[in-house]
């Protein structure tokens, strides 16, 4: 009999450290369970839940109280892992779910109610599209190395008939400018074949402690020039407390500095585009036999016209491109950048506007395992 205070006290430690929603309703759809991950994804407190009608304080979201009532009539589990987008009170994000109902019945038989285990989605749909992702560069990397060797060689003899045609012209001659364009239209076409190459090379990301405030700092820096005719103004937001991270220097000046420029291009004359950093609380990077790590997350805020939704699941495609002269292979890029490096890269429409783009890439320590 004195182990049932310190086996129901294990009981709550369990719920209220389990990642999963756990919400409890008796028979009459009233809470009286509402552990502290329901309260992260609804944005509801414990206070404002207990003692309140299961029905009333979720009236918006359809399919979960269709399924809590069936499971209270009938008695039986039910399961919903496709359908049902949680959206808490004080924010216009929506989390996919996955549910699972089930009743909760006395030892005595009649049933007492039932329980709600709400799911986090959210990595899971984003490592989805990671691979259906990967899934397309891999088969344009198949078809441009292909392409890359038929078309290369006929590169090099037109560029060197080129070279050679414009020292038959005189210094001044107006040809000379044709010939030059030649040059020029060559070697762009060879370098968006090598950009589609190296989508789909595998390359091992020469890792180093990277300083990610001072990487963002110089970027910023370089950029402000480049956009200061415009009026368009770049701050920093940056956490000094994060420390060093292991990624590939280059890389991931290739990559913010990508990021950065798109957002300074879409952005407003006489507006602002804001760069912040901080360690990421809703995501973390698990590799079997290590603890989580934590994650470190850029946001870039830009004041332009947005992407419609439409367009969102487009940007990563290769070609595709929505700005006059590009070549589509930049975000692509990016992508493949932030990947190799065990990280995410989202971009959400902002509510008042304009474009957040996203970045998380793993805090672990130099010698932990990156991520198959």
């Amino acid at each position: 009999m004195n182990t049932t205070p310190a086996t129901a006290l294990n009981y709550a430690m369990i719920l209220d450290n389990f990642d999963d929603a756990v919400i409890a309703i008796d028979q009459q759809g009233i809470i009286n369970l509402f552990n502290p991950a329901a309260q992260h994804f609804t944005g509801r407190s414990e206070k404002q839940s207990l003692g309140q009608s299961f029905f009333s304080c979720f009236q918006h979201q359809k399919t979960l109280c269709f399924l809590t009532r069936t499971v209270l009539d009938e008695g039986r589990s039910i399961s919903d892992h496709e359908t049902v987008n949680l959206q808490g009170r004080a924010s216009k994000r929506k989390r996919p779910v996955s549910v699972t109902v089930s009743p909760i019945f006395s030892t005595e038989g009649p049933q007492q109610g039932a329980v709600i285990i709400l799911h986090d989605l959210t990595q899971v749909r984003s490592l989805e599209e990671a691979i259906r992702h990967a899934d397309r560069l891999s088969m344009v990397g198949t078809m441009a190395a292909g392409l890359a060797h038929e078309i290369k060689n006929p590169l090099s003899g037109i560029k060197g008939s080129a070279q050679l045609l414009a020292m038959e012209f005189d210094s001044h001659s107006e040809l000379q400018e044709h010939t030059q364009l030649i040059v020029r239209e060559v070697e762009r076409i060879n370098r968006i074949i090598e950009e589609l190459l190296n989508l789909s090379r595998p390359r091992t990301v020469e890792s180093e402690r990277v300083n990610l405030s001072r990487l963002l700092d110089e970027i910023v820096r370089l950029q402000k020039h480049a956009v200061m005719e415009r009026g368009v103004q770049i701050r920093l937001q940056l956490d000094p407390s994060i420390p060093e991270i292991p990624g590939d220097h280059d890389l991931l000046v290739r990559l913010f500095l990508n990021l950065i420029k798109n957002a300074c291009e879409a952005t407003a004359d006489n507006s602002k585009v804001l760069v912040e950093s901080r360690i990421e609380a809703e995501y973390h990077l698990s590799l079997p036999g290590n603890a989580p790590t934590p994650m470190v997350q850029v946001n870039i805020y830009d004041q332009g016209p947005g992407i419609p939704k439409a367009e969102l699941q487009k940007v990563f495609t290769p070609f595709y491109t929505t700005k006059i002269g590009g070549s589509g292979l930049g975000l692509a890029i990016c992508q493949k950048i932030v990947t190799d490096h065990d990280g995410l890269l989202h971009f959400n429409e902002r509510s008042e506007g304009g474009t957040l783009t996203r970045v998380s890439l793993p805090l672990r320590h130099h010698n932990q395992p990156t991520a198959q």
